[in-house]
């Protein structure tokens, strides 16, 4: 979609980071979870790094169909697999988790915590770009803000009734 404000990976990255980590400090501080945050934001850190090769592919494309899903899938963990084999050996059994999907259970949940901040993150690029006037968003907004509804991750729902509201805000609002 046409972007008013530029959109770069490094900062998607860090957006996410971010969020994630916020998740994970909400479920520990209200609900009583075991977090692990510098985990949280160290997955969040490499979550799009496989991007490096394949680019960015928008939603709708990745997510046209069950085949197109799979074989986006596929590609990223190639292009996983491809950076992976970069790094000398004895290094690659350390950034394997970070860059494939988790084997370990705690990583598991980790995993759903950095998803949710990627779903937030694009819907606050959706607020932002729809502040700025531009009506590309206005259908992914609509989307993405029913994905998020419909998550049950109880630290998700308590950002959005917490913090997501100062996204609407003009900064003399702030």
């Amino acid at each position: 979609m046409r972007n008013v404000m530029p959109d770069t990976l490094a900062a998607h990255t860090t957006e996410v980071t971010a969020v994630a980590h916020m998740l994970a400090l909400i479920g520990n501080k209200y609900f009583g979870k075991n977090y692990d945050c510098g985990r949280v934001a160290l997955l969040a850190l490499y979550h799009d790094a496989s991007e490096v090769y394949t680019g960015d592919l928008p939603t709708p494309v990745k997510y046209f169909n069950n085949e197109m899903r799979d074989a986006y899938s596929e590609i990223e963990k190639s292009a996983a697999r491809v950076l992976l084999s970069k790094l000398p050996k004895e290094m690659q059994s350390e950034y394997a988790p970070l860059l494939t999907p988790a084997k370990s259970e705690a990583d598991a949940r980790l995993w759903q915590l950095v998803k949710a901040a990627d779903k937030l993150c694009a819907y606050i690029k959706c607020i932002e770009e729809e502040k700025c006037g531009n009506t590309e968003f206005r259908e992914a907004r609509k989307t993405l803000h029913a994905a998020l509804l419909a998550n049950p991750l109880p630290e998700l729902h308590k950002f959005m009734e917490d913090y997501l509201p100062a996204f609407e805000l003009t900064v003399d609002e702030l």
